[in-house]
Parts: structure tokens; C-alpha cells; sequence
């Protein structure tokens, strides 16, 4: 079981098959003030550990909560760091939030060790509790970055998050406590290079940062953009808003595109047989991941494309897919298109595995459980017809890897409803009642099961 994990792990951002050859140097694209940003940005959300898993999680997890209790494998980020600068990677996101806070002192440990003047270093003001939405306590974490970052100055600094938890929310953190207008001061004075912020959530925090541009000159824009979210955002929550209207409006008004979650947590790479085929009829030797990602390089305002990549050979493929990027034609577009319509049809719950809702109060391992729930689903091992003995050896397989992957005490069964977790969803699931459907759904496997 542990080796079928791993190899779902790597497969979760490169994709199979692994064929793809670079054919030059890697796409660059110009930001406003002329930097030269790489089409490939490096996501530090996702690091690797000294247990083979990735780090990842809001700033608070602990070992338990169900995150890895392995510490990051430093050594690993720098062999990481190394290689992607090494074939024209420059640009570097991480948070204070990311990998239960130690994301940006791992990358700062690896970064520091080349010429400051060879890479970007994207990181976000993540003022997300309370008791940070103070100015005092604002400041204090940008100092903390710089710190952990080992650097003077951020090259492209973040309003995190900018919708999630409601346009209430959003207030308190940047607006009423004076934080933009401070942000916009350490700006000029240098130690903030390019300004920005990334959306999630409500829309009416993104329509107050763009109605506001013209004061506030915003230099880049961060958005959940794939082959999915283009056209179909509004209908796996009608909150949402399409990329594509996101990705006009910020084109519209000069901003750059920073993309974020182009595979969708990984759920572009785990496509099931029927929907797969598509894109394999186009191309046999390209990975999935690679129509993912050049799918958002074919936008000419898309400044980079963020991935979370926890092996090496996952920088390697990824690198290679954009080195240099050959734009999808109109034909493949097309298909993509078909493509996602067919996911829609799909039973997988939207989860990106940002675990963003850990860690649970009650012990629930909500993205673990999601996981398994849709790797099933994508590998059409979920039966339709319960009692039909046909299906009874997979009944028998998802209960088993149900089993082995989530601990007892961890399962949905146990999850009391409280909610907590809904209000830390970018993707803003209904997770108790999602759990609850899985539960409901496990629950009547095993009585077939008892029953045959």
C-alpha cells in the first residue's frame, strides 16, 4: 500500500507518462517594472519530509493533527532550490502559514545559499487569526519573513487570501486597521518591491481591489487558474468566480496573472480512463500535468504558473513542459474544454489538498479521507450498485485502502458536524456534509459486505 501511495504522490503534479523533453531554455515572462520572471514559479507549500511525504498545512498543525510528523528534509529543499535555478526557475512562493510555519525558514536556509540578485521571493502577509489583524501584529509579521527569508527586502509581497472568510474578514485584515496604506509605504520605500494580492472567496474583496486600482497600482495579481476553473468555477460553488473573468478583468487593467492551483490540487493529473483518453489521443507522450500547465502558459498575461512539487522529478517535468512553452492551438483548447465538462460529471469533492482545514478539533483527517475518496472515484473503483456481487471486489479494495490510509479515530464516521473547518476552505466545500455523504456511502459497503 505504502508504494502505491508514493507512486500516487509523484504522479500528483508531473503526471504519467514521463516523456517530455525540453527543446530550449524556459519561457520568460516581463513583469511591469522589467523583472524576468520564469513561466514555472516554485511553490513552497508542499515541501518535502524526511518521512517521503509532503509538508503543508496552516500555521498552527502539529504533528497529530494530521500532518506529517516528519520535520522538513532541508536537505531536499536545497537539492530542490538548486536544480530549478539551475534550469532558469527564479521565482520562489511561500507564506507564513505554509508547512505549519517553517516554510519560510527552510526556503530562506535554501535561497540564501545563492546570489540574492538570482531569484524572487514571493511571500504573503497571512494575518488569518484575530489576533493578528492589528497593524502592530501586520508588521511584525513582515519583519518575521524578512528574517526567516534572510533577505532585506520581498520582491513580491501578497495580501493573502484576500476573499476567504467573507469581505468582513477582509476589512479588518488589510483595510481598517490601516494595513494596505502601510504596505503601500514600504513599497516606496524598496523593502516591498512589487505589490499584490491573491483571491479566494468573495468576489466583493476582488471587485474593491480593482475598483481601487488607480490608487493603489497594483503589480500583480494572484488567481486559482486551470482548464476547469475557466468557465466552470461558478458551478462547483456559485461563489466562485470563473478564471477566465478573473484573468480578463486583471488583463484589462495592465495587471499580471500569478497562477495558482493549475492541476487543481493534483486532481488534473488523476483523471479517470474515459477522461483521459481525450488528451492521450492528442499526444500519447504527454503527461497530463503538461496539457495543465500549458494551458495557462498560452495566456500572455500569466507572469508565472505556481506548482507545489515534492519530488525532484516532478521540477524536472514541469521545467521540461515549459522549456520553451509551445501555446495550446484552438483545436486543443477545444478538447481541454471537453475535458473538464466530463470531470464536472465525476463524483470527486473539489478538494485541493491544501489542508487549509486542519487541523480538525476532533481528530478528522478531512483531506485524507478527500483523497481517498477521489482516487477512487478517478479510477472508477467506486461501485454505483452496492448489493450487485459484480462489485463486491471493489467494495472489498476501497474499504481496504479506506482502512489502511485513514486511521479508525480519524475516519468520517466521527466527525460531530461543528463546521470549524468550512470557514478555512479556499474552495468553500461543505466538508460536514461531504464527510458525512462518505460516511454514509462506507457505511453501506460494509453492510453489503457483511451481508454477501
Amino acid at each position: 500500500m505504502k508504494a502505491r501511495h508514493d507512486a500516487t504522490r509523484r504522479e500528483f503534479l508531473a503526471g504519467t507518462p514521463n516523456r517530455i523533453k525540453a527543446t530550449g531554455a524556459i519561457t520568460v515572462r516581463e513583469g511591469l517594472k522589467g523583472n524576468k520572471v520564469s513561466l514555472l514559479g516554485y511553490g513552497a507549500m508542499r515541501l518535502p519530509t524526511i518521512d517521503g511525504r509532503h509538508a503543508t498545512g496552516r500555521l498552527g498543525g502539529k504533528p497529530g493533527d494530521g500532518y506529517s510528523a516528519a520535520e522538513i528534509d532541508q536537505n531536499a529543499v536545497n537539492e530542490h532550490v538548486d536544480f530549478a535555478l539551475a534550469n532558469g526557475v527564479n521565482y520562489f512562493d511561500t507564506s507564513p502559514a505554509y508547512c505549519r510555519g517553517e516554510s519560510e525558514r527552510v526556503m530562506g536556509v535554501a535561497l540564501s545559499r545563492h546570489p540574492r540578485e538570482s531569484y524572487f521571493i514571493a511571500t504573503k502577509l497571512s494575518n488569518f487569526a484575530p489576533q493578528q489583524y492589528s497593524l502592530e501584529a501586520s508588521k511584525a509579521m513582515f519583519e518575521n519573513s524578512l528574517k526567516a527569508l534572510r533577505t532585506d527586502y520581498i520582491d513580491y509581497y501578497l495580501l493573502h487570501s484576500i476573499g476567504n472568510g467573507g469581505f468582513e474578514t477582509f476589512s479588518k485584515r488589510y483595510i481598517e486597521n490601516g494595513a494596505i496604506d502601510w504596505l503601500l509605504k514600504e513599497r516606496e520605500s524598496g523593502r516591498i518591491r512589487n505589490l499584490g494580492f491573491s483571491f479566494h472567496g468573495d468576489p466583493k474583496a476582488f471587485e474593491w481591489c480593482i475598483e481601487r486600482h488607480d490608487r493603489y497600482h497594483w503589480d500583480f495579481c494572484q488567481i486559482q487558474m486551470n482548464y476547469v476553473d475557466w468557465l466552470h468555477a461558478k458551478e462547483v460553488n456559485e461563489r466562485n468566480l470563473n478564471a477566465k473573468y478573473l484573468y480578463e478583468t486583471l488583463a484589462a487593467k495592465n495587471i499580471p496573472v500569478i497562477v495558482m492551483e493549475p492541476l487543481l490540487g493534483g486532481r488534473l493529473v488523476r483523471l479517470n480512463s474515459v477522461v483521459a483518453s481525450k488528451l492521450r489521443g492528442m499526444d500519447p507522450d504527454a503527461s497530463l500535468a503538461s496539457w495543465a500547465f500549458r494551458f495557462c502558459g498560452t495566456y500572455p498575461r500569466v507572469l508565472t504558473i505556481l506548482s507545489g512539487m515534492t519530488y525532484k522529478d516532478q521540477i524536472a517535468e514541469n521545467i521540461a513542459t515549459l522549456s520553451p512553452l509551445k501555446p495550446l492551438t484552438a483545436r486543443e483548447l477545444e478538447i481541454l474544454e471537453e475535458t473538464a465538462q466530463l470531470m464536472l460529471q465525476n463524483k470527486t469533492v473539489p478538494c485541493n489538498l491544501c489542508q487549509y482545514c486542519m487541523p480538525c478539533p476532533y481528530g478528522i483527517d478531512i483531506p485524507g479521507i478527500f483523497d481517498c475518496w477521489n482516487r477512487a472515484c478517478t479510477e472508477d473503483r467506486l461501485p454505483d450498485d452496492l448489493a450487485n456481487e459484480r462489485h463486491a471486489e471493489n467494495r472489498r479494495a476501497f474499504l481496504a485502502e479506506y482502512d489502511a490510509a485513514i486511521p479508525h479515530l480519524r475516519q468520517a464516521e466521527h466527525c460531530i458536524g461543528c463546521g470549524r473547518c468550512v470557514g478555512h476552505c479556499p474552495q468553500r466545500i461543505d466538508i460536514p456534509v461531504r464527510l458525512d455523504n462518505i460516511d454514509a456511502f462506507v457505511e453501506n459497503l460494509r453492510r453489503e459486505e457483511r451481508h454477501a
